[in-house]
């Protein structure tokens, strides 16, 4: 049922805010078992939530997203609800505020279901590093569902909630969807509020809505946009009015087709099934546009360096003295923080810290850290070259399908590298949005992205929700 859809059910009363949430609920009960979705499900805050709902509806005051069930991922901050981001390190941390996101969302009367899994600290391409065990794809168990949002796509696919909440620092909302065959939308950097997402790396975070349609992103993004006094990040070119170009015709848009996206590591399925949705377009009367972005082959290197550095400044923060977890071992201030880090982090987080503090180091901030910020800017340059002369581009989301659990994840570089389709655009800072767009020979979901200018997110939704409308999608085996 699309979000618009539902709130016609609550809102003629075919259907009550606390028996949708309740149901929602059961089914988190019954089935999350299987996927390890949601590390803390709010069952009692839910029912409170939907009855505040379901006043708003019975006095006609409802909102767009009153009643509505959701998700949230776990480092975003919930006012009493533990914010654990998947580490040791958080997982005993209840916030004392609410981040901005869910303040707008508990304005209109949202119902939030729980708080979903990922990769600790959102470090991670799989959401198999979190504490609390590794989230499964809900298409094929033995599967990841991508990360680090992969516990917020999951509980999409798997029916577990209306939509998520995720972050996306280098892919982080669009490559999970992409696994979990589900939408993915990250929006431009600044449109929506930092204000209460525990950071990772604040020049490249920006938090993103996972959903089962283009339309039902746009939707959630409604209400979750706009510039924000907390976050002087936040941009007040945010637009609003999301959906306003769904349906509309796309005769003679300008599609770039970058010819670095479909070379050597995409595999031969995903460049068949991104090129027939590439001719779908063009059958609608879209033009094709062969272009190049040359600063791919350096994206990854970039904002590894970009991000890790961020993060080691960002994680310093965590010494378990203010707050989170503090080891029994160290005899003075000093080795008391070394313990508590030491024991609190997991070991990609530690591989994070660790390669952004060398990166600043003096010595080696010229070489790396440095190069990476020219690489950032050269990006922007490219974007708006292709621009000039294309509307959107077209682009797988990830180099393969999910891939089975424990393949990868031993190998840190190979999961480095698999962020290549995706890491340019939170560099460049732009809105992008993955769909399906096929499947491969295991029937696991094949996901294509969308790239626009910057604060055009309607262009990308409608594009994307064109070819959903005619896109068969197959459901997930777990829903």
């Amino acid at each position: 049922m699309k979000l618009t859809e539902m709130r016609a059910e609550l809102d003629a009363k075919n259907i009550s805010a606390a028996e949708l949430a309740q149901e929602y609920i059961k089914k988190i009960h019954d089935t999350d078992g299987k996927v390890n979705s949601y590390i803390t499900v709010c069952a009692d805050e839910a029912a409170a939530a939907a009855e505040h709902a379901q006043s708003l509806i019975d006095s006609g005051n409802s909102k767009p997203m009153t009643g509505i069930p959701v998700s949230i991922k776990d480092n975003i901050c919930t006012k009493g609800i533990k914010t654990t981001c998947a580490s040791h390190m958080l997982d005993d941390f209840v916030p004392v505020y609410n981040a901005t996101v869910i303040e707008k969302l508990n304005s209109e009367g949202a119902v939030i279901l729980g708080k979903t899994n990922m990769d600790e600290f959102a470090m991670g391409g799989s959401s198999q590093t979190s504490y609390f065990g590794g989230v499964k794809n809900p298409y094929d168990t033995s599967r990841v569902s991508g990360g680090s949002s992969g516990g917020a796509a999951a509980s999409v696919s798997a029916g577990l909630c209306a939509a998520a909440l995720g972050s996306d620092t280098g892919g982080s909302v669009r490559q999970p969807s992409a696994f979990c065959g589900v939408t993915g939308l990250k929006p431009t950097y600044g449109a929506v509020s930092r204000w209460g997402l525990i950071a990772f790396a604040s020049s490249l975070d920006q938090i993103g809505v996972i959903a089962n349609s283009a339309a039902d992103t746009g939707y959630v993004l409604n209400c979750i946009y706009g510039q924000d006094k907390n976050d002087a990040t936040s941009s007040a070119r945010a637009q609003g009015n999301y959906t306003a170009k769904v349906g509309s015709d796309i005769k003679g848009l300008r599609i770039g087709l970058p010819k670095e996206f479909f070379g050597e590591g995409i595999s031969d399925e995903v460049k068949t099934a991104v090129m027939n949705a590439a001719e779908y377009y063009k059958k609608l009367g879209c033009e094709l546009v062969e272009c190049s972005l040359p600063s791919l082959e350096y994206a990854v290197s970039a904002y590894y360096l970009i991000s890790s550095a961020e993060a080691a400044s960002n994680l310093s923060r965590f010494d378990g003295i203010k707050y989170g977890f503090r080891s029994g071992l160290g005899e003075d201030y000093n080795s008391l923080i070394s313990s508590s880090r030491r024991e609190g982090f997991g070991d990609e987080v530690k591989r994070r810290i660790m390669l952004g503090n060398y990166a600043l180091c003096s010595g080696y901030y010229d070489a790396y850290y440095k190069n990476a910020t020219m690489i950032r800017t050269q990006l922007r340059s490219e974007y708006a070259g292709i621009f000039e002369k294309c509307d959107v581009i077209l682009t797988p989301t990830a180099p393969t399908a999910a891939y089975k659990i424990g393949e990868q994840e031993n190998d840190p570089v190979k999961m480095y590298l698999a962020d290549i389709c995706t890491v340019t655009v939170n560099i460049a800072g732009l809105p992008g949005i993955s769909t399906t767009c096929g499947y491969d020979k295991n029937n696991m979901p094949i996901g294509m992205s969308l790239v626009g200018r910057a604060f055009d997110e309607q262009t990308i939704i409608a594009v994307c929700d064109r070819f959903e409308q005619d896109f068969e999608r197959k459901e997930a085996r777990i829903r």
